[in-house]
């Protein structure tokens, strides 16, 4: 019964899809798509159970089977990705499914689903990030730069965005291991905060401060960012908002606003939905991400963030969308993680190492195709005439 719901299956993706892949079953018998004899994917199916997952195919179906250990696969990564979209996008077009729920996003909640992504091992990261330990959108200025030198332009980017000044303040929320944070107070001479949820970002960013000499300038706080008080001239956010939650988006701004001095200037930089109505427009790559990799995230549409931001009682004067340079960093990241696979296995379970293998290269492709998207948003306090606001962006670029 399963061979010939199989046979049924397949009928209809030669019908819908001009894929190139073998499919080898548990039995030996293999299924063949394409034209070519030796096509450059070769599905091994283990597990007879994975064929209900094929007949209403999902990212997120197909990538659980994978990190289950019910399939495995040759090829090149990039090609098992495509091929994975392609099938459940041709095959189930009609059945694609609408975010309507949010996470409860409590202080506790939160903290748990930091803790699980961030605190897989500082060694982790180390094997596949850049020197520095950036886990963000790099920014690629010329296109050929290295991903180290991506990751410091896209700081230098930042701080010049916000016109940091020496003697300045800055909070940076969601610090991660410290990277911009040290930068900006080596480069502008400012005195600098940085929160995290991480314990282990929040230890090894304070040894990475100790080791530059600058302890006097930056502080490191495993903290809570509703939990900040004070004052600061300046305020970043990199990669932090996609934890925040849809609906409370306007209360995280509305802190933002209350932290800033009257002339001071905020960035969030976060990732975002394409589309407004929360539907899932990676074909269940979200159920996935959410379960395996990164509990309780929630994308807004960069529409609903300015919203949002607004309603905050702060004003985005300037927008810049990197959603090539995210897919580039990601595609980088992705190479380094092949590269280092022996090691990544050393300190991981094998599920674990499967699926963060496919959410990178996943994402990867994700944002290479526009269904996942990446905004810079630079704002200041809504009901002030910021005077020191340049009038066009040629300043972030001198």
């Amino acid at each position: 019964m399963l061979q010939k719901k199989l046979m049924q299956w397949a009928s209809k993706v030669r019908e819908q899809t001009d894929i190139q892949a073998r499919f080898v079953l548990w039995n030996g018998q293999h299924l063949d798509f394409g034209k070519v004899d030796s096509p450059p994917i070769t599905i091994h199916i283990k597990d007879p159970s994975f064929i209900s997952d094929l007949l209403a195919p999902s990212m997120s179906k197909l990538g659980e089977a994978y990190v289950r250990g019910k399939i495995d696969f040759e090829g090149k990564l990039s090609d098992i990705i495509e091929l994975g979209f392609s099938i459940a996008r041709n095959v189930n077009m009609n059945k694609l499914r609408f975010f309507t729920d949010y996470f409860p996003h409590t202080r506790k909640s939160d903290l748990q689903s930091i803790q699980f992504h961030y605190d897989v091992s500082n060694e982790f990261y180390k094997l596949w990030l850049d020197p520095n330990m950036v886990y963000s959108c790099a920014y690629f200025e010329y296109g050929d730069e290295t991903l180290e030198e991506a990751q410091i332009k896209k700081i230098d980017h930042i701080l010049t965005k916000i016109q940091l000044q020496p003697g300045q303040t800055l909070l940076d929320i969601g610090c991660g291991w410290g990277a911009l944070v040290i930068r900006a107070a080596q480069k502008f001479d400012v005195k600098c905060v940085g929160i995290t949820l991480s314990e282990n970002q929040c230890a090894l960013a304070r040894e990475h401060v100790k080791a530059a000499g600058l302890e006097d300038r930056v502080e490191i706080r495993l903290q809570d960012y509703r939990d900040i008080s004070g004052k600061f001239d300046r305020i970043t956010s990199v990669g932090m908002f996609e934890h925040v939650g849809r609906k409370h988006l306007v209360e995280y701004f509305r802190i933002i606003r209350d932290l800033l001095v009257d002339d001071g200037i905020a960035m969030n930089h976060g990732i975002t939905s394409v589309s407004t109505d929360m539907k899932d427009t990676n074909l269940g790559a979200s159920d996935f991400i959410d379960k395996y990799i990164f509990p309780n995230g929630e994308l807004p549409h960069v529409g609903q963030a300015i919203t949002a931001l607004q309603e905050g009682g702060l004003e985005v004067f300037d927008a810049e969308n990197l959603r090539r340079h995210y897919a580039r960093t990601l595609s980088l990241w992705a190479d380094n993680f092949e590269k280092n696979a022996d090691a990544v296995q050393q300190l991981i379970d094998p599920e674990r190492y499967r699926a963060w293998r496919l959410y990178l290269a996943g994402c990867a492709y994700s944002f290479k195709h526009d269904q996942m998207s990446i905004y810079q948003l630079v704002c200041h306090k809504a009901d002030r005439i910021a005077d020191t606001i340049p009038w066009s962006r040629r300043y972030m670029y001198d």
